[in-house]
């Protein structure tokens, strides 16, 4: 096992990392203190991990209760958040409780966002089971649900206790999940680290193989990357905005295409394609880098082309992304390989050629065959 730190002062946290972890009770008792465990799961994660994660946190003294949601993108609504809240309520959870959150990004989400608002905020564990969770959204407590006019547009920022990423879980993820967690590994690198870029080339397959120590070093890097910007800036006042290449695009696409018909990286993938493109129009990226990610996603199995949204469409989406100010679109753009800034005032009519270029009448499940 390796340990890193979120460093946030008095709500630092470790991300472990390892195999065997989720079945540790060492790695709960910290953080539960006798106090009651609900662990909130979907109906695809739990027959395969519910009962051992349980058994550990028994093991680590706590009481549990479990929450089982439906699957996939649409359960991170409203509704599901309220049925969250009721079970917790029947239980008798205090805000002595801690919410354990055990799958991909959607219940990391969710039920991060169900800790934040909680009888006003109660503690949560992450224990992500999905590569995409891992390497990204389960570190930097962003939390939240989705709203018809976008994607997380409803929120808070909660961190965790801990993170407990359990690698072994990796190998139960169908090839099409294991994809979209590579996007924001393809992602962490070309923002981040130049050096981490040439690896991801040279170790591809293998990572798609679940190559443990391959899969392992993916984790890890991405995890030391997100938590070097999230301890800079945790609330994304400036210099985490660069986290959200390709997502200006991609959440447009994941709200146009209908929440659940694109994975989250997959929509992710199309996003950072378009936003290489957008570089280069903008005068800031060479086409040959750009291109070299283009192809690193191509190798991944990841679409490189967005759905058959006519670009008006996709940018009418894209006003209320988060990153706006007084009303201009603000994206995060390469300069080289392994830098990324963010950049308002960008030409519509760029923004609609980047869109365009990186737009074909194809489905994510093709795209990523």
């Amino acid at each position: 096992m390796e340990t890193l730190r979120v460093a946030l002062g008095g709500r630092s946290y470790p991300i472990h990392i390892g195999t065997g972890l989720l079945e540790d009770p060492r790695l709960y008792a910290p953080h539960l203190a006798s106090r009651r465990a609900a662990v909130v799961t979907n109906e695809v994660v739990a027959p395969l991990y519910l009962e051992r994660l349980e058994r550990a946190l028994k093991q680590a003294g706590a009481s549990t209760t479990s929450i089982v949601v439906a699957d996939g993108e649409g359960a991170k609504d409203w509704r599901t958040l309220d049925a969250i809240f009721e079970r917790l309520l029947a239980a008798r959870c205090g805000r002595d409780s801690v919410i354990v959150a055990l799958g991909g990004g959607v219940i990391g989400d969710l039920a991060g966002f169900a800790a934040a608002v909680y009888q006003r905020g109660i503690p949560f564990l992450q224990v992500p089971t999905t590569l995409l969770a891992q390497v990204d959204s389960a570190v930097g407590g962003k939390t939240g649900i989705n709203h018809a006019r976008g994607k997380n547009m409803i929120g808070a920022f909660h961190q965790p206790l801990a993170v407990i990423a359990d690698v072994a879980a990796l190998g139960s993820l169908p090839d099409r999940e294991l994809r979209a967690g590579v996007a924001e590994v393809i992602k962490h690198a070309f923002i981040l680290d130049a050096a981490f870029v040439d690896w991801l080339e040279a170790n591809i397959e293998r990572l798609l193989g679940r190559e443990p120590g391959t899969l392992e070093q993916a984790v890890r890097r991405s995890c030391e990357l997100k938590a070097r910007v999230v301890a800079a800036d945790e609330r994304e006042a400036g210099v985490r905005a660069i986290l959200n290449f390709g997502h200006t695009f991609a959440h447009a696409i994941e709200t146009g295409a209908g929440y659940g018909a694109w994975l989250h990286g997959e929509a992710v993938a199309a996003g950072m394609v378009m936003a290489a493109e957008l570089s280069v129009r903008a005068g800031l990226l060479a086409r040959p880098d750009a291109e070299r990610l283009r192809a690193l996603v191509a190798r991944a199995g990841l679409p490189v082309a967005g759905p058959a949204l006519a670009p008006g469409r996709m940018l009418e989406l894209m006003q209320v992304d988060k990153k706006a100010e007084r009303g201009e679109l603000r994206f995060v753009l390469l300069s080289a390989v392994g830098n990324a800034v963010v950049r308002g005032g960008i030409s519509e009519a760029h923004v609609l050629a980047a869109i365009a270029t990186g737009t074909l009448p194809q489905a994510p499940a093709t795209a990523v065959q």
